[in-house]
C-alpha cells in the first residue's frame, strides 16, 4: 500500500513507456524474422572475402 497517492502524470508516463516498449519489441521481432527468412532461403550465399576470392 502506497503512502502517497500516485500522480496522474505517472499513469500517463507508464502508458507511454508500455507503448514504446511494445513497439521496440515488435521491431526486434520483425528484424529477427526478416533475418531468418533471408538466411534460410535457398539463394542465400555468404559474401566472399578478399582471401577467398583470390584462391579460387
Amino acid at each position: 500500500m502506497a503512502l502517497r497517492k500516485e500522480h496522474e502524470l505517472h499513469k500517463r508516463r507508464l502508458g507511454r513507456n508500455m507503448g514504446v516498449g511494445l513497439l521496440l519489441g515488435a521491431f526486434v521481432v520483425l528484424v529477427l524474422a526478416l533475418t531468418m527468412v533471408k538466411v534460410t532461403s535457398n539463394g542465400f550465399k555468404f559474401p566472399q572475402t578478399q582471401s577467398q576470392a583470390g584462391q579460387g
